[in-house]
């Protein structure tokens, strides 16, 4: 006994240190390890006492727990197994001793009629372990009734008022048919098992917070599916994911955090409200990842259909790695504050805006997005002031698009690159499908655009056309077409010795080309063909490592500054295109 009660006590422990930790961006690799062999030693825990259901029957062999009609009440720390089925009653811990109250579903079905089937009413902390092999469902009433008209716990099919985790290799089923499936008032850890939630209300709930690590999880609710939710206290109601699978299909939020919500690894399916192609009310969240103050992503591979943002932080986003796919009726990833990115991959399939943020940061990463309003947008969502130079909209200086890295593609129906504020970028690989209509353009700024390094290829209308300003280290050409460009119809552009410098065919009708690199030259003159054939390798529309034949000249310029441009209606340096900002 005192060898249990020692592997809990340090148990227990780990666990408080997985929940601190994940106010971190990640829990570490020995921290891991040291709870995965912790819980070797409580797998196969020494049974104190037996429970044994039989319809409205409750047999008990050991000590611990009393009978009363249909409810089995454990008031004592120790190890319990239970068997069999439960038909309309309750399994309730009830105890101020201090120690751990194991649970074993050895093969249960519990069910009520009034309330909880398990409801743990006072405990220090208490552990359900899923037995080996078995498969174990709780289903609960459809309304309860509480002793006291005052009274509103218990409010799931399994609660806990305290401390409360979840592991083991065997499977729980949860019918919730009142309001959540799995709650606890105070801290939620689920570290292994086979766990399906169908609810009329939140899927997973832990108040404090909730951790999980290496759980396969199904959820199917009409509320939220991953939940924490304190709001008193700014260092909880986090959400931290070591691993796992989730599958989660919500009529709100997939995965919701009142403060931080962190992942390391997992697999996640998630699908909000209906998915990308629904509409909702303004006053419905139902958001694929949601933090009422950050989201830290460093691995994981994550399909997201929702009906509202796909991730969304009302502070910041930082995404270390990972591979996102998303689908989203409105942003496709939105942060109030800021937006870092710093490797993975992120494809946008459909969105509203793809990126938007005050302050967008890449600095590494494969991204592709699709919008039918802007690609990347810096913008805090007020808008801006008509005025300024050129009659353009007023700059915010606290507005920042930074580019250092990655490799970008967007298609965009609205503005590709649009800053309210600024853009620079230092490095990586830019293509720009910009819009068709001359109301919006492929590039968008209010204050700068600084272009110092790396490939920026923008396609688009022509009558709000800019280019990088004469702030820029790297030179930029753009030039404007007197006709429309059907979509796939090569732009070729070489130097005066007939070096090639671009070949690219835009993904869809266009009218003008910006193109800033590092092959660029000052005094050099450049000639822009359209029209012909390539072969070659071909990314993304841009060829390389081959040929070029049989185009149509269109003009020659010659670089006589940093940013040379000919044609369009609204140039660099005069009025600013766009709509000036972006959809709260």
């Amino acid at each position: 006994m005192k060898s249990k009660t020692l592997a809990s006590a340090v148990f227990i422990m780990l666990i408080a240190l997985i929940g601190l930790s994940s106010l971190q961006p990640q829990v570490s690799n020995a921290q891991t390890t040291d709870v995965q062999t912790t819980l070797e030693l409580e797998q196969n825990p020494a049974v104190d006492t037996t429970i044994a259901l039989d319809g409205t029957t409750i047999t008990v062999t050991g000590n611990g727990a009393t009978v009363a009609g249909s409810v089995v009440t454990i008031d004592a720390a120790g190890t319990y197994s239970l068997s069999g089925t439960l038909t309309d009653g309750q399994v309730r811990v009830d105890t101020d001793d201090d120690g751990l109250v194991t649970l074993i579903l050895n093969g249960v079905n519990l069910s009520s009629s009034t309330s909880a089937p398990i409801y743990v009413k006072e405990a220090d902390t208490v552990a359900i372990l899923l037995a080996e092999g078995t498969e174990n469902v709780v289903s609960d009433a459809a309304s309860y009734v509480y002793e006291n008209a005052e009274d509103d716990e218990p409010n799931a099919a399994v609660f806990s008022d305290d401390d409360l985790t979840i592991y083991g290799s065997g499977s729980l089923n949860v019918t919730a048919n009142y309001n959540d499936g799995i709650t606890s008032k105070d801290t939620l850890t689920i570290l292994s098992g086979n766990i399906s939630v169908t609810a009329v209300d939140d899927g997973i709930r832990g108040k404090d917070y909730l951790v999980i690590d290496g759980a396969q999880i199904t959820l199917n609710v009409q509320g939220d599916g991953l939940k924490s939710d304190n709001e008193e206290d700014v260092t909880l109601g986090y959400i931290s994911i070591l691993s796992g699978s989730f599958n989660i299909t919500a009529g709100g939020d997939a995965i919701s955090a009142q403060t931080a919500l962190n992942i390391s690894d997992g697999q996640f399916a998630l699908t909000t409200a209906g998915g990308s192609t629904s509409y909702i009310s303004d006053d419905l969240s139902a958001k694929g990842l949601k933090a009422g103050v950050s989201v830290t992503i460093d691995g994981g591979t994550f399909t997201i259909n929702a009906a509202d943002d796909g991730v969304h932080a009302n502070e910041s986003i930082v995404i270390n790695n990972g591979s996102l796919t998303i689908a989203s009726g409105d942003d496709g990833i939105h942060a109030d504050a800021s937006i870092e990115i710093n490797g993975g991959s992120i494809n946008i399939t459909q969105s509203y805006e793809a990126i938007e943020s005050a302050v967008i940061t890449v600095n590494d990463g494969d991204i592709h997005m699709v919008s039918s309003d802007d690609g990347f947008n810096a913008s805090d969502g007020s808008g801006g002031d008509f005025g300024g130079r050129g009659g353009g909209m007023t700059a915010n200086g606290n507005l920042l698009l930074t580019i250092n890295g990655g490799y970008i593609v967007m298609n965009a129906e609205g503005d590709g690159l649009d800053s309210n504020g600024s853009v620079i970028m230092n490095g990586g690989t830019v293509i720009v499908n910009g819009p068709t209509q001359s109301m919006n353009g492929p590039i968008d700024y209010n204050g700068g655009f600084q272009i110092n390094g790396g490939l920026l290829i923008a396609v688009g209308s022509s009558g709000m056309m800019e280019a990088p300003d004469t702030s820029s280290t790297q030179y930029s050409l753009a030039v404007a077409f007197n006709t429309t460009l059907p979509a796939g119809t090569l732009i070729h552009i070489e130097d005066s010795s007939g070096n090639t410098v671009l070949t690219f065919a835009a993904a869809k009708t266009n009218q003008s080309i910006v193109l800033s690199s590092s092959e660029l030259r000052a005094g050099e003159t450049y000639t822009i063909y359209q029209g012909g054939t390539a072969v070659g390798t071909v990314t993304d529309g841009l060829y390389t490592d081959g040929t070029y034949s049989g185009g149509t000249a269109y003009t020659s310029l010659t670089l006589s500054s940093i940013t040379t441009m000919e044609g369009g209606g609204m140039m660099g340096g005069g009025m600013r295109g766009g709509r000036g900002g972006g959809r709260p």
